[in-house]
C-alpha cells in the first residue's frame, strides 16, 4: 500500500498563515459542535484571530498546515502550558493538541497521524511529559491507536 502521506506538504504555520489558521478554526469548530453554516461565528473568529497572532510569535501555540500541491487539505496545532509542578511532572510543562482537521476527500491517509507525529515531537522536543486533548467521535479511533487514553481522575467545571 502506498504512503500517501509522503506525497503531501506539511508545512509549520508562521504569522503569515494567520487567515487560514482562523478559517481551519472555525470549520473545525463547526464541525466539532455540528454547527450550520449560518451559525454566527465572528465573534470566535475575531478572539481566533487574536489569540494566533499572540500565541505564534510567542511559540505558546504551534501549528501545522497541510497540503497537497497549493491545495489547503488539513491542519493540527498544540498549544503549551504551565502549571505547578507536580509528582508526576516536575517540570509543570503541559500541552494540549486542538484543531486536527483534515479535509473530507483526504481522510483515512493517515495526514492527521502524520499531523500528530510533528505535534508530539514539538511537544517532547520542549520537554513536555503531559499532552492531552478532546477527541471528537471521528478522532477518538487515532488517538486511542496513538496511546491516548481517557483520563480518568480530572474533572470540569463547565
Amino acid at each position: 500500500m502506498q504512503d500517501f502521506r509522503a506525497k503531501y506538504e506539511y508545512k509549520k504555520a508562521t504569522i503569515e498563515d494567520l487567515d487560514e489558521l482562523v478559517r481551519t478554526r472555525i470549520i473545525v469548530l463547526r464541525s466539532a459542535n455540528k454547527l450550520p453554516d449560518e451559525e454566527d461565528m465572528s465573534e470566535v473568529e475575531r478572539l481566533s484571530r487574536e489569540y494566533y497572532k499572540r500565541a505564534l510569535q510567542t511559540e505558546e501555540h504551534i501549528a501545522y498546515l497541510v497540503y497537497d500541491n497549493e491545495k489547503f487539505i488539513g491542519a493540527g496545532g498544540v498549544s503549551f502550558y504551565q502549571v505547578m509542578p507536580t509528582y508526576h511532572n516536575p517540570g509543570g510543562k503541559k500541552a494540549y493538541i486542538m484543531n486536527m482537521y483534515t479535509a473530507p476527500e483526504y481522510r483515512r491517509q493517515g495526514i492527521a497521524g502524520r499531523t500528530l507525529d510533528l505535534l508530539v515531537a514539538e511537544a517532547k522536543e520542549r520537554g513536555v511529559l503531559q499532552i492531552s486533548l478532546e477527541a471528537t467521535e471521528m478522532g477518538r479511533p487515532l488517538y486511542e491507536k496513538y496511546g491516548f487514553s481517557a483520563m480518568r481522575d480530572e474533572m470540569e467545571l463547565a
